[in-house]
């Protein structure tokens, strides 16, 4: 009986919340450059979520998840990452920027013949962007960028990505 007193007192808590989270879908261009030698520009898609789970004032926090996957010039690099969110809203002007930081797996693969290096490791980025709205669903994400790293892989390995695209919020 304890156990359900407990549920029940934690689902009473998290359903104001959820109430009031803001959550998106996304889509957006992405180009990310290598800090490798004899490496160019990728680029591809970035998907992903976001949901905003609470608000004070201004600003919103809450957590994104999201996948990208880019391929030039016979390199790529595929990541999937999450992590919390921090937005600010203000309620007279439509722009949103955020910041977030992401952790998780990245598989990059670069190089040619003998000196090419494939590996899937742990991965983290640094993200900030703005995303401005343009209809009452519906941001542009106008600009995101990225700093991020995959560790142990033959040394120093931080992408830079830069990204645009849309944005759904759902009801």
């Amino acid at each position: 009986m304890k156990p359900c007193r407990w549920s029940l007192l934690l689902l009473l808590f998290v359903l104001p919340l959820m109430a009031k989270a803001q959550t998106g879908v996304y889509a957006t261009f992405s180009a990310a450059k290598l800090n490798q030698p004899n490496t160019g520009w990728m680029y591809g898609p970035t998907v992903g979520l976001y949901s905003d789970v609470s608000r004070f004032g201004f600003f919103s926090t809450g957590f994104d998840v999201r996948g990208t996957f880019l391929t030039g010039g016979g390199n790529s690099l595929n990541s999937l990452i999450v992590g919390p969110r921090l937005a600010v809203r203000p309620r007279v002007i439509p722009l949103q920027p955020y910041a977030q930081v992401g952790l998780g797996f990245g598989h990059a693969a670069f190089g040619q013949g003998s000196a090419r290096t494939t590996a899937t490791k742990f991965e983290y980025q640094f993200l900030g962007g703005l995303d401005m709205t343009v209809l009452p669903r519906i941001d542009w994400r106008v600009v995101e960028f990225s700093y991020g790293g995959l560790s142990d892989l033959n040394g120093s390995f931080n992408p830079k990505t830069l990204s645009s695209g849309i944005v759904f919020r759902l009801p």
